[in-house]
């Protein structure tokens, strides 16, 4: 058997994720030399070429993407022994770090943290805010422990990577200027009656791909007459009259010149929801205080979703 360097394999995977061996060596806190020398070292160990010439890149060949696919079974079977482990070492003391998107710290991370330090007095938990497209990064990293992101919809379980839990099912609604036509009619709003107003969402990540792919549920496409990622700025701009938006029940959109309204449900189908999904790194599931913080999260959504079965209790 061959004597595997883990670190090598380290390297190649994230070569993989940044592109560049610069940018994996900038990710890996080494020199670009060091990435390079890793990778011959492991073409010398598997007998072929693990990288080839692209350009001024490099990208990697069939028989790196063999190795890549065994050691993420490799990396998953050692996440789980560090959680047995750490359950005869630590029992319920040791830090847990969970990354979320913005709007999900304060309703869903924040009641689990309170839960967590009521029951593991012991238990350090360390809150990381990031973009939702960012937090799988920073998970396979090994920055955080547990990530909070949104999808279109539920997880599927199909990454190798991670192991994903539902948590939430966020229902959407639209956000209109206060002088809007629609602005007073009653509560069912038609999304497709939104089709040809100005919109605003993101230019890139998952809300925008939530936002399209809802849109395109009703029968349309959105026109982007702006672009916005941070809350406030989006209300901002339908408060000033400018555009139409899609709203999360988790964002608190209450002000002055904004009117919310509740979306219909369109025949056969529910109203318009975005998913939001917990994950942690295949195997890392069996560490004890993984497990306690997941059914915190878990808790937390629910009690929002049920707090949030209607747009008054916001």
């Amino acid at each position: 058997m061959k004597d595997w360097d883990l670190r090598k394999f380290q390297v190649l995977r994230e070569l993989q994720r940044q592109g560049t061996v610069t940018a994996a060596a900038q990710a890996l806190s080494l020199t670009p030399s060091a990435v390079s020398q890793a990778l011959s070292a492991l073409a010398r160990q598997v007998g072929g070429p693990v990288v080839e010439p692209d350009g001024r890149r490099v990208r990697l060949t069939e028989l790196a993407h063999v190795l890549l696919r065994h050691g993420e079974a490799v990396f998953a079977q050692l996440e789980e022994a560090e959680a047995d482990i750490a359950a005869h070492v630590r029992g319920d003391a040791g830090v847990v770090r969970i990354g979320s998107f913005a709007t999900g710290v304060g309703p869903l991370v924040m009641p689990a943290v309170a839960a967590l330090r009521t029951a593991h007095p012991r238990l350090e938990v360390q809150v990381r805010e990031a973009e939702a497209a960012d937090v799988y990064d920073q998970l396979e990293r090994g920055d955080i422990d547990v990530a909070l992101s949104l999808a279109v919809e539920a997880p599927s379980g199909s990454d190798r990577k991670f192991t994903h839990f539902p948590l939430l099912a966020d229902p959407l609604d639209a956000a209109l200027p206060a002088g809007h036509r629609l602005a007073g009619a009653g509560d069912g709003l038609r999304l497709a009656e939104l089709a040809d107003e100005p919109w605003v969402y993101g230019a890139a990540g998952p809300w925008r791909e939530i936002t399209l792919a809802v849109c395109a549920g009703a029968g349309f496409t959105p026109r982007a007459a702006h672009t916005a990622s941070d809350w406030g700025a989006i209300l901002a701009i339908v408060q000033a009259g400018l555009a139409v938006a899609l709203i999360p029940r988790l964002v608190d959109a209450r002000r002055e010149g904004v009117a919310v309204r509740l979306l219909s449900a369109d025949e056969g189908e529910g109203r318009p929801r975005r998913h939001v999904v917990g994950a942690v790194r295949r195997g890392s599931e069996r560490s004890p205080l993984l497990r306690e913080a997941v059914r915190a999260l878990r808790q937390a959504a629910r009690e929002r979703e049920r707090a949030g079965s209607s747009l008054q209790s916001r």
